[in-house]
């Protein structure tokens, strides 16, 4: 857009006002339909489909073996410095599971066993005790009743179920393989389970008394594939509301919980920062606009904008998901800077301030008709006059801005993870939304206000441009001004050396996405002491799951990795390898222990020894092939799982995969894991037991899968594609500068210099994130594509408003005191607005919120600054070496 036509197009919205407003407010209307005709699901950052030998075994697993949907939740009992193992805290245990089963609502939404604990094989054992001393023959094996284990406990004294605690408990019992191993769910509650499975990983084998025990509540998974089961959610708030009741000190944990805690959460931070937040943003528009009015049609703009976004998501059917986060905050931060420019330099122009400038030229002069029209009117230009100027000097900044980033964001439609393609479509229509609704409507809407008010109610709206003055605002620009006169090869310098040592700190930063991250945190007490409805709830649920990870095996998806173990799996080696693969498991993994310090690994070798202490058959064909006495068969291992299968088919299909022609083609192992931990870690530690496995023999390959493991695989896909697309849209940009000012005033240098402070500023970021200890994953990746965003448009603008005051004004000095003080004004006013309204995040409850909070407050601040700083200085030393060219 040459100059010319800056200059035609600001006379053209300005002589067709009215024209403009009902065009603009009806394609608006047009585009936010989009809200009722489209159709929003809700995605997630985990579903993305990322090929991998990681995806490809998970897939595998789930297509051969019996990998049921049952949803599991846990709840642990707990008294510190106590005992939870006490005759009363048992019956008070099968108290609830009964109150349970008799709600139908909860009952409903149970699977098989239900709800399941250590109470449970301590009473369901004193039942079979019973039923044997009043047997006249075979007592009766089948699983008691609620109501028979409760009426067993009730007749034994403390000293009894103390007694009957000795005999479950028993190590050499329990070491002898009387227990069900990890990972199943057959008989937990029967005599022959596992009580350790109950018990945290400090409980001292053979104690009769611990600070804590588990329960696992299954629930039934009635969803469809793209639906959380809202039923089984709902069920475990209630049932977490009755352990309240009950227990001094329990908890349940699970989905349900975790999302109704996140839910709350979010509610509480924005009840606390809401006021905070448009305190501080309406303060600080009211002190840069220091008008009612100019706020109030600033706000309007923004209201265009996100209804264009909202309408936009349901036109292209895009799924909301977290990495959208960042969308609406870098509108609303474009649309605050997109306003304050329009109208800053609308003010300019009424002011006189532009009278020397020639008829439309980017800076906004008003040439002639100017200052004729200035003469007319006391000194001071009338409205459509003054947004004719101010329009035609900003417009190319605000066109080059919106290509640039728009065009930037666009990008990243290459990617092939489809959230990223939509992030990329969202944000380049939004940018060009808030150009639509700043550069066309705004313009408009200000101008048959202005003229309203002027002729209707004799009000003057001839208004300061903020820093263009004598207050304090003026006097800062005006020092920021004298820095890059006096040392702007030393400001290059530091900046350049602040820079080198954020990008070495990017490389030190933790790329880990750890899903206990995203879980609400307890408010501070000043928070607590707030009146009645800011007041938050108390979160414990991220001490939970902390307490849940480091003391009990995982259960559910992001409890449980695997191992799929393909090849010769009757080998004698390969089994020997499966039940070594235990021993790489290190005092730090992330892979949980079972009390006594063994790994909670379940797989064949556990099956094998389980079920052949349970059942004479399987023991006397073990005893046949193992010459080894290990537990193991070393010979002829097909023959056995010949008589594994005959003998106790589920549980041996569970780790053994027998296919339709009787061929045994693969096995897997069922790891208990941290799920508080970081995804990644997790997956090294699973990866590591796979490769102890192939180390071991030639005869198998082992592919660690799993939930976490498949969301480190694809949180690191992601990482990876956002990285790159920061690549591509910084070098997209600065072919786009390039070309622009090559063609616009034939320096092409121009545009590696003004991408220059926005590539700075991202690396304070990036350094800063480190040193803060804040991770730099798939969520905060999205977050500092603000700094790239904002920080353009900023610099966009200082360079444009250089280039056109130099060529105008007989000194640098002058040159650099209209750009500071005129333009940056109006980036001050607009940094200051988003980073405090974003920036007060940081007090959210919700993990989340408050790293986007702290994030984009800093990338905002380091924008500003370094447009502000280090922009000038460059620019500055490009006029000195011309200067000592020619």
């Amino acid at each position: 857009m040459s100059d010319s036509l800056a200059t035609r197009y600001a006379d053209w919205i300005v002589s067709h006002s009215r024209l403009v407003i009902v065009l603009v407010l009806l394609l608006t209307a047009v585009v936010a339909a989009g809200v009722a005709i489209g159709e929003n699901e809700e995605g997630e950052i985990g579903q993305f489909d990322v090929d991998s030998e990681e995806t490809e075994a998970l897939e595998a697993i789930e297509g051969t073996y019996d990998t049921d949907d049952t949803i599991v939740a846990q709840l642990v009992v707990r008294e510190e410095d106590g005992d939870v193992l006490t005759r009363d805290s048992l019956l008070e245990g099968l108290e609830l599971q009964q109150e349970i089963r008799d709600d139908p609502d909860l009952n409903g939404t149970l699977e098989d066993p239900g709800v399941v604990g250590l109470e449970n094989v301590v009473a369901t054992t004193a039942v079979f005790e019973d039923r044997a001393m009043e047997a006249n023959g075979a007592p009766d094996t089948s699983q008691p009743t609620l109501e028979e284990q409760i009426e067993a406990l009730e007749e034994r004294s403390d000293d009894e179920v103390d007694e009957l605690l000795a005999d479950v408990l028993d190590p050499d019992d329990v070491e002898n393989g009387d227990g069900a191993g990890a990972g199943t769910q057959q008989d937990l509650s029967g005599p022959d389970a596992d009580p350790y499975e109950f018990l945290p990983a400090d409980y001292e084998p053979g104690e009769t008394d611990a600070e804590s025990r588990l329960s696992l509540v299954f629930q039934v998974d009635d969803s469809g594939d793209d639906d959380d089961p809202e039923a089984a959610y709902a069920a475990q708030v209630e049932i977490a509301d009755r352990v309240d009741e009950r227990f001094a000190d329990a908890f349940v944990f699970g989905q349900g919980i975790s999302d109704e805690a996140s839910s709350n959460a979010v509610g509480d931070s924005f009840a606390i920062i809401t006021p905070v937040a448009l305190v501080f943003v309406l303060g600080v528009l009211a002190v840069t606009y220091r008008d009612v009015v100019d706020v109030l049609i600033g706000l309007f703009g923004i209201g265009v904008v996100m209804a264009w976004l909202a309408g936009l998501l349901g036109w292209l059917e895009i799924p909301t998901s977290q990495l959208l986060i960042a969308v609406p905050f870098l509108l609303i931060g474009l649309s605050i800077d997109y306003a304050l420019h329009v109208v800053m330099r609308y003010r300019e122009a009424r002011q006189g301030e532009l009278e020397s400038s020639p008829a439309g030229d980017v800076s906004g002069g008003g040439g002639e008709e100017a200052t004729a029209v200035q003469a007319a009117n006391g000194g001071a230009v009338d409205s459509k006059a003054g947004m004719r100027l101010g329009l035609a000097g900003v417009v190319l900044a605000l066109g080059a801005a919106t290509v640039s980033t728009s065009v930037g964001f666009l990008s990243n439609v290459v990617s092939p993870l489809p959230a990223i393609q939509d992030f990329a479509l969202l944000s380049a229509g939004g940018i060009l939304a808030t150009f639509v609704a700043f550069a066309v409507l705004v313009p408009a809407l200000k101008v048959e206000v202005d003229d309203v008010l002027e002729n209707r109610f004799g009000r003057n709206r001839a208004k300061r441009a903020f820093g263009s003055g004598t207050g304090i605002g003026n006097r800062v620009l005006a020092g920021v001004a004298a820095i890059p006169q006096r040392a702007p090869l030393g400001v290059v310098i530091v900046a350049f050396l602040l820079a080198t040592g954020g990008a070495y700190g990017a490389t030190t930063i933790d790329t880990e996405f750890n899903q206990a991250d995203f879980l609400p945190e307890d408010a501070p007490e000043w928070a607590k002491s707030l009146p009645g409805p800011f007041a938050p709830d108390t979160y414990t649920i991220s001490d939970d799951a902390a307490y849940l990870g480091e003391n009990f095996g995982g259960q559910g998806e992001d409890g449980q990795t695997q191992i799929l173990i393909r090849g010769d799996v009757t080998d004698p080696d390969a089994l020997v390898a499966m039940d070594d693969a235990g021993d790489s498991v290190g005092e730090n993994s992330t892979i949980a222990l079972r009390p006594g310090g063994d790994p909670a690994i379940e797989g064949p070798p556990s099956v094998i020894r389980d079920v052949a202490s349970e059942n004479e058959t399987v023991a006397a064909a073990l005893a046949e092939r193992d010459t080894t006495d290990d537990g193991l068969p070393d010979e002829d291992v097909a023959g056995f799982y010949d008589v594994l299968f005959e003998v106790d088919s589920d549980r041996a299909s569970e780790v053994v995969y027998r296919g339709d022609g009787g061929e045994y083609e693969s096995a897997r192992l069922i790891v208990d894991v941290q799920s508080d931990e970081s995804a990644q870690a997790i997956a090294d530690d699973t990866r590591d037991v796979a490769s102890a496995i192939e180390d071991d023999t030639d005869a198998v390959t082992a592919v660690a899968a799993g939930g976490p493991v498949t969301t480190a695989v694809v949180q690191d896909a992601l990482l990876e594609t956002l990285v790159q697309a920061f690549a591509v849209t910084l070098v997209v940009i600065l072919v786009f500068l390039t070309i622009l000012y090559w063609v616009r005033h034939r320096a092409p240098s121009l545009g590696a210099i003004t991408l220059a402070p926005v590539v700075a500023a991202l690396a304070w970021l990036l350094g800063t994130m480190a040193v803060l200890d804040i991770p730099f994953n798939s969520e905060t990746a999205v977050i500092t594509s603000l700094a790239i965003g904002l920080g353009v448009d900023y610099s966009i603008h200082v360079g444009e408003r250089f280039v056109a005051e130099r060529a105008e004004r007989e000194s640098l000095p002058e040159t650099l005191a209209a750009t500071i003080t005129g333009t940056g004004g109006a980036l001050l006013g607009s940094a200051a607005t988003t980073a405090a309204g974003f920036g007060v995040l940081a007090l959210a409850l919700a993990p989340p919120l408050q790293r986007f909070g702290l994030v984009t407050g800093l990338s905002i601040v380091f924008a500003f600054i370094a447009c502000l700083t280090v922009l000038p200085c460059l620019l500055v030393l490009r006029e000195r070496v011309l200067e000592w060219r020619s």
